[in-house]
């Protein structure tokens, strides 16, 4: 009597799947299993009917299906050789937790702002944590309907991504106004501590934060206020010790 067996292999994201003499890859990345193993199975169901790599291309366009998964860039490729599909699946981090609000005051919705400065539905924060994905606290980002531009959302994010560790921990919140001029509300050992940027040359004067609270942390201060609205003549208020 012949035994005909088939075998199902997982290690961590990636596996490889023998099913109607095709094998299967995928590489998930950082990307929420779930998610992203839902939208595989999906493809490779579609990919089964006729073995067309053209069908599935069309189908994650003209579905939307990466931004419907959280998916911020993919790879789909076929090896006749190894008569192979493979998918290797790519999903940004989440930076800020976002409140977009009318200037008015009465109305305004939430989102995600990720590392590729796009805006997320708030699910994608739940999914994430779900699978422990995400464990840090994220800082809140307030912003106007109206400078919702992505020039600025770029800005923003590229001056979160410039932060070290230590710095990034510490802000609790980020607000821009109607000037488009930026203050950072940090949190230091739950003290409070505004720091004003202005309208440009963020990153630089982070930098320059970075610094100032790395001083005032060693002579045991709060930095009440910082003011870096002009970068060349910084201005600090101090508050109690720690």
């Amino acid at each position: 009597m012949k035994l005909l067996f088939s075998f199902f292999v997982i290690v961590g994201l990636n596996y490889s799947v023998i099913a109607e003499q095709v094998k299967y890859k995928t590489y998930f990345g950082e990307c929420p299993s779930r998610v992203a193993g839902n939208l595989t199975m999906n493809l490779i169901k579609t990919f089964e009917k006729n073995r067309s790599l053209k069908d599935l291309k069309s189908m994650m366009v003209e579905e939307k299906l990466a931004q419907k998964h959280f998916i911020s860039d993919y790879k789909i490729s076929f090896d006749p050789v190894e008569d192979m599909l493979k998918f290797n699946l790519q999903c940004p981090k989440a930076l800020m937790k976002v409140q977009i609000y009318k200037e008015s005051g009465s109305e305004g919705y939430d989102a995600i702002l990720v590392d590729n400065g796009e805006l997320y539905d708030p699910t994608y924060e739940t999914i994430l944590r779900t699978e422990s994905k995400l464990s840090r606290k994220l800082p809140f980002l307030a912003i106007p309907v109206g400078q919702l531009d992505k020039e600025l959302r770029d800005k923003i994010t590229e001056m979160m991504k410039s932060m070290d560790q230590g710095l990034g921990e510490m802000v609790s919140e980020v607000i821009l106004d109607e000037e488009k001029e930026l203050t950072i509300i940090l949190s230091v050992n739950t003290i409070p501590s505004s720091v004003f940027l202005g309208q440009d040359d963020w990153i630089k004067k982070v930098e320059k934060l970075t610094k100032i609270v790395g001083y005032m942390k060693q002579k045991d201060r709060v930095p009440a206020v910082i003011n870096l609205m002009n970068a060349e003549k910084v201005v600090v208020k101090f508050s109690d010790k720690f």
